[in-house]
């Protein structure tokens, strides 16, 4: 391409501070260094951890910053020493790299990797990939996609079915992996078991329907928001319950809906009472409950004797799959119809109107909001 080895002057949401709206920038993208691969966004969806880290938690300090990490582009040009890579491939960015070499990448236990990017890459200012107005932008989790190009490191970028459709694949790269694998891999759920999924956002409905494809027999949707219910049953959902509508702790009306409680429960509220709740509610012997939703504010409790019957409390990131060798299994599943993704989709909308797609958010009036940059 014309702008190979060239700093590209792009449209990008910028969040400047903390809990203010993003504003549309032109910024600056540098070529990819060696290793590197630089992408031509094509849809980023809006996740939660993005609305958390700009209204929660993050100290200022942590700004200005380029939000987006679930997305799917076309590499437009890579460093030196790329070879699995080349102009014009389809690729999902990762925020979870699989770089191959590490202990962890090495052991089939663990989908972790010691060369992921942190959260908040705090570089050296020869590093930065981003500048705006003549200051460094970081890259929120080294991903940065509400950014027409970006550049990381190929470690965290995998390749996919040219034929995917982006704007459906990009939910792959964070929320439905997140959910689904908690099910499958980590959780392991059985043929013919009880499930009780907490918190009913993508997330949630993802797991929903990984339980749903590992033939749980009875999927329990757990939410104070009633009108996901017919949301969730889409996905598989059996039975569905609201804790308001209860006068006693929801664990126990689990406990005496199940006969004593639920094989599998999956929290994905990122509420730590709501975790302690998901583990009470699996059944003493062989219950297992995994922590999927995020968090870091609080701690989290339990009586010893929760664990000591024999349950089990399990936590996951991105669904234990191994990044590079995970999505584009699932976006193969996709496109065998073996798992949904279009369903997922609640709003299409551009980059300028993130805003928007941020008060859907807060209010739960949005499942996923998918933002196109231009025609794949």
């Amino acid at each position: 391409m014309a702008t190979a080895g060239k700093v590209i002057k792009c449209k990008a949401a910028v969040a400047w501070e903390p809990n203010k709206p993003l504003v549309i920038e032109e910024i600056e993208v540098a070529p990819p260094k060696a290793n590197e691969v630089r992408i031509k966004i094509v849809a980023t969806a809006l996740c939660h951890s993005d609305f958390h880290y700009l209204v929660e938690f993050t100290p200022k300090e942590n700004f200005p910053i380029v939000l987006g990490h679930e997305a799917a582009g076309i590499v437009e040009s890579v460093g030196p020493g790329v070879t699995e890579f080349q102009t014009g491939d389809k690729v999902i960015p990762l925020y979870l790299s699989q770089c191959r070499e590490c202990r962890f990448c090495k052991s089939p236990k663990s989908n972790h990797c010691e060369n992921s990017a942190p959260p908040v890459p705090i570089k050296a200012e020869p590093d930065y990939r981003y500048t705006c107005k003549g200051k460094n932008v970081l890259q929120f989790l080294g991903t940065g996609t509400f950014s027409e190009y970006t550049v990381m490191n190929q470690i965290a970028v995998t390749k996919i079915d040219p034929a995917a459709p982006l704007d459906k694949v990009c939910l792959l790269s964070c929320g439905i992996c997140t959910g689904y694998g908690a099910a499958v891999n980590t959780a392991k759920v059985e043929p013919g078991s009880t499930c009780a999924v907490f918190g009913l956002g993508a997330v949630g409905l993802a797991a929903v329907m990984g339980c749903y494809v590992a033939g749980a027999k009875r999927i329990i949707a757990v939410d104070i928001n009633p009108e996901k219910f017919e949301k969730a049953k889409v996905f598989g959902a059996t039975d569905f319950i609201n804790p308001k509508d209860h006068n006693k702790p929801i664990h126990e009306v689990l406990i005496e809906m199940t006969n004593g409680g639920v094989d599998y429960s999956l929290e994905c509220a990122g509420n730590v009472g709501v975790m302690r709740s998901a583990l009470e509610s699996c059944v003493k012997g062989w219950g297992v409950s995994v922590l999927v939703g995020v968090t870091n504010m609080q701690d989290i409790a339990a009586r010893p004797i929760q664990l000591i019957a024999g349950r089990t409390w399990k936590g996951s990131l991105f669904g234990g799959f191994k990044s590079k060798d995970g999505v584009p299994q699932m976006v193969k599943a996709y496109m065998d119809k073996k798992v949904k993704l279009d369903e997922f989709i609640t709003h299409n909308m551009t980059l300028d109107q993130i805003n928007d797609a941020i008060e859907l958010m807060k209010h739960g009036k949005c499942i996923r909001c998918v933002m196109s940059f231009s025609p794949q």
